[in-house]
C-alpha cells in the first residue's frame, strides 16, 4: 500500500529514496559512496561483504548470504551501479532528489535503470532472514560499475577474476524493463552489439567541379546498402505480429565524419552504424555481408570495428531448465503474466551467459511506461514494494532448487 504521509513511508521506500540520491551519474559516477552505501547493508543484514577492485578504482562489493549446503552452486543477483547522464532542463523534478509525489511516484535517474531492483534484493533478502529462513543455495549480491558504458571496467573483468570463480554461480538474475500492461516481461538472451564505421577514400579536389569516384559517392552506396537492409529488418518485424524488437536485427546511422571546408571535395569519410543483431545470425557470414557491401561500393571502402560482440548465448525457457522451471512455477504461482523476450539491447547478463551461467534479465515492474534513460524517469512506490514481495517468492524458490545432475 502507498503511503502518502511521509513519516509513516515504508522504510523500503525510505532506503529506495537514499540510493537514489548518491549521483553514480556518468561521466564521474561517485562510486565510492555507492560502495559504502552496500557496505553499510551488509553489516545491517548480517551479510558478509567481499570488495572486488577489478581494475584500479572499480570496486564490485560482493554481498553474501551463505547456503546450507556449500556442494551446490549459487544464486547471484547482479544489478548496476551506475546511471546515465540527464538533461535536468527537461525534468519536473531534480533527478537526484528521488522526489516523491501525492499520487506515489517516485522521480529520479535510477528508478527503472536499475536501481529499484538493487534494493528489492536488498529488502527480499531482509524479509527472509528476519523471518528465520535459510536455504541450501547460496545467494550472492554484486553491485558492479561501468555496465551503462558496456561494462568493460565491471562484469565483464569480473568473471574472469578467481573471486567470481569462488562464487560458483549456478544461475543469475539481472535487469529487464518495464511493462505497461499488467504482464511482466523477462529476458532469456539479448542482441549481439556491434559498432562499425565505414571509411570510404576517393578523389579530392575543388568543389566546383564534378569529380568521378568521390569519397562521398562511394560512401553513399555503403549507407543506402545499410539501410535497406534496415527497412527489411523493419518491415519483417512490422508483419508479424508474434516478433518482439529483440528478435530481429536493428541497425542506425550514429554518425557522419568527413570534410574541412566547404570547396575542398574530401578524399575520405566515414559513416558510424549501431547494429543490434538477433541472436540466430550467423555473425561470421554477417560480417561476410559487410564486406560484399564495401566491395559493391567501389574501390578503396573499408570497416572497423569498435565494439563486436560473438558470444551470443540463450539461455533455454523451458521445463528442461530447472531454473526457468522454478522461476516460471513462482510467478505462475503469483498469478504474474509473464511475455519471454530477447532483449533488444546489451545487459551485462552477456557477459555471464559468455561464462556458461544462465542468466533472466526481470525487473517487476508492470503497469508501468518504459521510461529507461528517458526524462522524468520514475516509479511507482507500490510498484517498487511489489517487486519486492515477487522477489521474497523468487529467492525463497530459486535457492531451494534440488541438487542437479551436474552437483552431485
Amino acid at each position: 500500500m502507498a503511503s502518502k504521509d511521509p513519516e509513516s513511508e515504508h522504510p523500503s521506500v525510505t532506503l529506495f529514496r537514499q540510493y537514489l540520491r548518491i549521483r553514480t551519474v556518468h561521466p564521474n559516477p561517485d562510486y565510492g559512496t555507492a560502495v559504502a552505501f552496500f557496505e553499510e547493508r551488509a553489516h545491517q543484514l548480517g551479510l558478509s561483504c567481499q570488495k572486488v577492485e577489478v581494475t584500479p578504482g572499480y570496486v564490485i562489493p560482493v554481498l553474501t548470504w551463505p547456503g546450507t549446503n556449500p556442494t551446490l552452486s549459487s544464486i547471484l543477483l547482479n544489478s548496476h551501479m551506475d546511471v546515465v547522464p540527464v538533461f535536468k532542463e527537461h525534468w519536473s523534478h531534480d533527478p537526484f532528489e528521488a522526489f516523491k509525489d501525492s499520487e506515489g511516484y517516485i522521480y529520479a535517474r535510477g528508478t527503472q535503470d536499475m536501481k529499484s531492483v538493487s534494493i528489492q534484493y536488498l529488502e527480499a533478502v531482509r524479509r527472509l532472514k528476519v523471518e528465520g529462513h535459510r536455504f541450501p543455495r547460496t545467494i550472492h549480491m554484486t553491485f558492479v560499475p561501468d555496465e551503462e558504458i558496456g561494462g568493460h571496467k565491471g562484469m565483464e573483468l569480473l568473471v574472469q577474476r578467481p573471486e567470481f570463480q569462488a562464487l560458483r554461480v549456478g544461475f543469475a538474475l539481472d535487469e529487464g524493463l518495464a511493462n505497461p500492461t499488467d504482464a511482466f516481461t523477462v529476458f532469456y538472451s539479448e542482441r549481439s552489439l556491434w559498432w562499425v564505421r565505414f571509411t570510404s577514400s576517393g578523389r579530392p579536389g575543388h568543389g566546383s567541379r564534378f569529380i568521378e569516384d568521390t569519397a562521398a559517392e562511394k560512401l553513399h552506396k555503403v549507407v543506402n546498402s545499410i539501410l535497406a537492409f534496415r527497412e527489411k529488418e523493419r518491415q519483417r518485424l512490422q508483419s508479424n505480429p508474434h516478433l518482439k524488437e529483440g528478435a530481429v536485427t536493428c541497425v542506425n546511422l550514429t554518425k557522419l565524419e568527413g570534410g574541412v571546408a566547404y570547396n575542398v571535395v574530401p578524399a575520405t569519410m566515414s559513416a558510424s552504424f549501431d547494429f543490434r543483431l538477433a541472436p540466430d545470425v550467423d555473425l561470421q557470414a554477417f560480417e561476410k555481408q559487410l564486406q560484399s557491401w564495401c566491395q559493391a561500393a567501389g574501390e578503396g571502402v573499408t570497416f572497423e570495428f569498435a565494439q563486436r560482440w560473438m558470444k551470443p548465448r540463450v539461455t533455454p525457457i523451458d521445463d528442461a531448465n530447472p531454473w526457468w522451471a522454478a522461476f516460471n512455477r513462482v510467478c505462475k504461482d503469483m498469478n504474474l503474466t509473464l511475455e519471454p523476450e530477447i532483449f533488444p539491447a546489451a545487459t551485462d547478463s552477456r557477459y555471464l551467459r559468455a561464462v556458461g551461467i544462465p542468466a533472466l534479465g526481470f525487473s517487476p515492474m508492470n503497469r508501468t511506461p518504459v521510461l529507461l534513460h528517458d526524462n522524468d524517469e520514475r516509479l511507482h512506490e507500490t510498484v517498487f514494494l511489489r517487486g519486492i514481495d515477487i522477489y521474497t517468492h523468487l529467492l525463497s524458490v530459486l535457492a531451494s532448487v534440488p541438487a542437479l545432475p551436474n552437483e552431485n
